[in-house]
């Protein structure tokens, strides 16, 4: 499912009115039908007697309010619109849509200024829902005075707010407020979801998101392009394909990890496990010689490998030639989880991927490893995939945690981009991007996933489904994606905080059969995500 950026939809548009001959009104229509039919499945009141409100700009986010106040009216709501300037001041379709209220009796209330809004907040007051069509994609700049006041005052009200294609204040590429914000209960978005949508915070903004079709003919977005997508059940699904009646664990990919440490025994356990539980054929796990112990009785379908250490039980530089040995047979290589940042591991792993000859997920202290010195990165002859939190993807680019945050989505392309590495930025909305610049976002996971192991977990899915076949891409989507939709079913089944890496672990095959098992994407399907 495409997202999209605002002048991607623009120019959508654009292409659709003066290449096709759709007149804008008629997309306006679309939209003002389609929303309605979203409010009314959502959150609108059923008793006809309830007060609606509909409060509206100057521009088309509001020419699809008045749509909506028309088809309400019709439908036997109390209906009043609430215009934020002069009704002369309103032009094109929108103006068109405007002069329709009236010979319906829709309450019209300009207002222009403080005024006139302080003249009738406790009118306001009284309306039981809320249309927000004031502010739409375009908006860049912090929103200021009286729309700031307006916008506080809706939100103060904690009545019930369905906004009209984004909520007003949310900036429709980044998913953060320009200075304030609506905070809606649902979203109706047209033709298709925006990055805003989804990014947080701008998807706990726009609360539940309906996408509405408006008539944007097929091909159209095919011909812009996006370069972002939304992953789905259905799109995870068609990278699977059902194994050959004859196939062995020869078949099915042999897993290279390297991981653990003194003390973080329990990363290199859930790596290696996690990948076997996503299909791997066969996993090797190369740990420091004195916790081969240990580690021999926690991964049962895992091979154990002990290779030389450090006096802090660390992995020593001296087995170099060993891990580089054991890719000869290998498909992966995942190196990272719990191994430490002492002087001898940062040297193996910087020569480890500068002489590794299969695809490589770097992850955690790895990523740490080579933080101060990314350059190794574009001395890589193979495709590699890392995992950061937003944390180390700071350290990585030197930038703040909270610069990360503010673009996720740019930071990660950015990145990802100029190192020609694949990007898996961890998170609430774990964005994924590649070398071309090709971007996914995964809509699920959950709060519950806060606790340790967590990226261990994803590290070893990934890595499994590389060793499998998958290319960096799709491995990359398919783990995140099978990572956070077991995580959301666990969070259903036994509640929102309290199941551990483990539990996630556990249950990954249960919760893949159910994805591939998932309908089909089509739009009686899909036509919105609980976001």
């Amino acid at each position: 499912m495409y997202l999209v950026t605002a002048e991607e939809m623009r120019e959508m548009d654009r292409r659709t009115i003066e290449s096709f001959g759709i007149p804008g009104r008629v997309l306006m229509e679309n939209a003002g039908r389609g929303a309605t039919r979203c409010l009314l499945e959502t959150i609108a009141p059923r008793g006809r007697h309830k007060r609606l409100a509909v409060v509206a700009g100057r521009g088309n986010n509001g020419g699809d309010g008045f749509v909506m106040a028309r088809y309400l009216k019709q439908l036997g709501f109390n209906v009043t619109v609430y215009l934020l300037t002069n009704s002369n001041a309103v032009t094109g379709d929108a103006a068109a849509n405007l002069g329709l209220l009236k010979p319906l009796d829709i309450p019209l209330v300009e207002m222009p200024n403080h005024r006139a809004f302080n003249a009738n907040k406790m009118d306001m007051r009284h309306q039981h829902l809320w249309i927000d069509a004031i502010l739409g994609t375009g908006l860049t700049s912090d929103v200021r005075d009286y729309y700031r006041d307006i916008i506080e005052f809706i939100n103060d009200l904690q009545k019930p707010v369905f906004s009209v294609d984004i909520p007003s204040g949310l900036n429709a590429d980044t998913g953060q407020p320009c200075g304030t914000c609506i905070q809606a209960d649902a979203t109706a978005t047209f033709a298709w979801a925006k990055l805003g949508h989804v990014l947080h915070p701008g998807a706990t903004l726009t609360g539940n998101l309906h996408v509405v079709d408006i008539g944007i003919p097929p091909g159209i977005a095919e011909s812009i392009a996006p370069r972002q997508d939304l992953l789905t059940p259905y799109s995870i699904r068609r990278y699977f394909r059902p194994r050959p009646p004859d196939a062995h664990k020869g078949h099915t990919g042999h897993l290279l990890v390297v991981a653990g440490s003194r003390g973080k025994t329990g990363a290199a356990a859930m790596t290696a496990m996690s990948a076997v539980r996503c299909g791997a054929g066969l996993v090797t796990l190369a740990i420091p010689e004195s916790l081969n112990p240990i580690l021999e009785t926690q991964v049962m379908e895992a091979m154990t490998l002990p290779v030389p250490e450090t006096s802090e039980g660390t992995l020593s530089k001296n087995c170099l030639d060993i891990l580089l040995g054991q890719m000869a047979d290998k498909k992966c290589l995942a190196l990272g989880p719990g191994i430490g940042v002492s002087d001898q591991t940062r040297n193996l792993v910087h020569k480890l991927l500068r002489k590794a000859t299969v695809p490589v997920v770097l992850d955690a202290d790895g990523l740490n490893c080579i933080a101060t010195d990314t350059g190794v990165l574009k001395k890589i002859s193979v495709p590699v995939v890392l995992t950061p939190h937003p944390g180390e993807m700071a350290r990585l680019t030197g930038d703040t945690t909270g610069v990360i945050q503010s673009d996720r989505i740019g930071s990660a392309r950015k990145f990802a981009q100029a190192f020609k590495v694949h990007v898996v930025l961890k998170g609430t909305r774990t964005v994924i991007a590649d070398p071309d610049g090709r971007v996914a976002v995964n809509p699920t996971g959950n709060p519950g996933m806060a606790s340790g192991g967590m990226g261990d977990v994803l590290t070893g899915v990934i890595a499994g489904l590389l060793a499998q076949g998958f290319s960096p891409a799709s491995a990359g989507r398919c783990g995140v994606f099978l990572h956070g939709w077991t995580a959301d079913a666990l969070s259903e089944d036994v509640g929102p905080v309290g199941y551990a890496a483990t539990d996630v672990m556990t249950a990954l095959p249960q919760q893949l059969q159910k994805i591939l098992a998932s309908p089909s994407e089509t739009p009686a399907a899909w036509p919105l995500i609980n976001l």
